[in-house]
């Protein structure tokens, strides 16, 4: 007779779970709240997700039990509560931007704060677990999510984007999933770590199977973030996205991505698979190369900052590249600068939207949309101005302190070549984020009827814009805590 299973509760860690039943309570929360009563008012929703995201915040970082939790699949290190923290703090940065003067469809269904919950609730599975189950899981649950989110905005480009994703995002996941079940069959084991000590153990046999389970991780991992060849969805999503929304996927998809490539090719670079690293350096030169060069060429503000991120992402994969304790502070410094700039830049394109296309028959935000506005919207065109010089590494504003700490972390760990490319394309990158300056600044205005550009401004807007012009300007005192605070928990963390 089969004796039973005896569970120790107190063993199972399920505090570890409450930052993720929080939000999940929260979302179903909302979604029975919309059965009861309807028509209730975006604030209302946009109130309540937002308190249910402090509440996790306050779980996040009130957190001290152990690193281990739910059948060990759970890892809540230092790198998993900074990277939740991030995660967070974006997210609730970024709700109150449906508050628009505008009425979107989106915001008044309560469907999106719904889907945009559990959305977040997969970004922290990702962060917070070394199985590759459970990243997986995570993974699916905040695609599918956000799939749903960008089709909500009820616009033809918004199909066409919500496809282009979807189906990117499926080749993505079977490329992930071959990926995992190679590693399982070479090793007997999902998790990150067993799998590490596997690989040692058995040096490496079969060579033809890690050869398989590294290049499928890196197509998966290399499409989520955005990286060369695994890039041309970004533009053309971002273009059919809300601006908001695109600034958000400009961010917080990607940091749950690093941390996963960081956890993975860190494992395996360590672990002795010596041409990861030849791969992951070609990968982040082009990456960082090739979208800064397309930038150039482009015709719209929102396809630049697109390109933008993509080579933002290639500098965050050299720290990864790199792998020193230095190198993965400058990951997170570098991230939660861009951080607040980059989602400050997409706001301002979503308080100068309009309805209609004005100024070009494709474009929404092409340049010659911003000639002149020095003239007739002189606080915009400065603040816009500001995130530019920010965004292209200009001292002493945010990004610059976190390009200036990346490429010390690659001098010292002696990626000489490296720190010189990484200089070179901030210099390349420097021309077209001033493109728009220039435009903005020493070209006529098309037009002087300031109203056109103020249809959707409102108070929260004006405030977040604020808020996020004061910590990219203010970012010379913000940087010796920030590091000190993300130097302990990723020394903490053991990386």
């Amino acid at each position: 007779m089969l004796e039973p299973i005896s569970i120790n509760v107190a063993s199972l860690n399920l505090p570890a779970l409450l930052p993720m039943a929080i939000l999940t309570l929260g979302a179903l929360g909302i979604i029975c709240v919309d059965l009861a009563v309807k028509k209730l008012n975006r604030s209302f929703y946009t109130m309540i997700s937002v308190l249910f995201i402090l509440l996790d915040l306050g779980a996040v970082i009130g957190y001290n039990g152990p690193t281990r939790g739910f059948f060990d699949v759970l890892l809540i290190d230092g790198i998993a509560i900074i990277a939740q923290v991030i995660i967070l703090v974006a997210s609730a940065f970024f709700l109150p931007l449906s508050l628009s003067n505008r009425h979107f469809k989106e915001f008044e269904m309560a469907e999106f704060y719904a889907l945009f919950l559990f959305m977040i609730v997969g970004f922290q599975f990702m962060v917070v677990s070394d199985n590759l189950i459970l990243i997986f899981i995570g993974l699916e649950t905040a695609s599918l999510s956000l799939y749903t989110l960008i089709a909500l905005h009820n616009r033809a480009k918004a199909f066409e984007a919500a496809i282009k994703y979807f189906t990117m995002g499926a080749l993505a996941a079977g490329f992930y999933t071959l990926s995992a079940l190679i590693f399982y069959a070479l090793t007997g084991s999902v998790e990150i770590s067993q799998i590490e000590w596997a690989l040692v153990d058995r040096n490496f046999e079969p060579l033809v199977g890690v050869l398989a389970g590294t290049v499928f991780m890196i197509a998966a991992l290399g499409f989520k973030l955005s990286l060369v060849p695994s890039h041309t969805w970004t533009p053309d999503v971002y273009e059919g996205s809300s601006a908001p929304l695109a600034g958000y996927m400009s961010v917080v998809p990607k940091i749950a991505g690093f941390i996963v490539a960081m956890r993975l090719f860190e494992m395996l670079i360590l672990s002795g698979v010596v041409w990861l690293e030849n791969v992951l350096y070609a990968s982040v030169v082009i990456t960082m190369t090739l979208a800064n060069i397309t930038a150039l060429v482009q015709e719209d503000v929102k396809r630049m900052l697109a390109f933008s991120s993509i080579s933002h992402a290639g500098f965050i994969m050299g720290a990864i590249l790199i792998g020193t304790t230095q190198a993965n502070v400058a990951l997170f410094l570098y991230w939660v600068l861009f951080m607040f700039t980059n989602l400050g830049a997409f706001t301002m394109l979503w308080i100068v939207r309009h309805q209609k296309n004005l100024w070009d028959e494709r474009y929404q935000h092409p340049f010659t949309k911003f000639s002149g506005m020095v003239k007739i919207m002189p606080i915009t065109a400065t603040i816009m101005g500001v995130f530019m010089f920010a965004l292209a590494g200009m001292p002493p504003f945010s990004v610059f302190w976190g390009k200036l700490y990346l490429i010390s972390a690659a001098v010292n760990a002696q990626f000489i070549y490296l720190a010189v490319i990484m200089a070179v394309n901030s210099a390349i990158a420097v021309y077209y984020y001033m493109k728009l300056v220039v435009y903005m600044f020493l070209k006529e205005p098309v037009s002087n009827d300031a109203a056109i550009y103020e249809t959707n401004a409102s108070t929260p807007l004006k405030i977040i814009v604020g808020f996020a012009a004061v910590v990219t300007i203010s970012a010379v005192v913000l940087v010796e805590p920030l590091l000190n605070i993300i130097t302990k928990y990723v020394t903490a963390s053991g990386f």
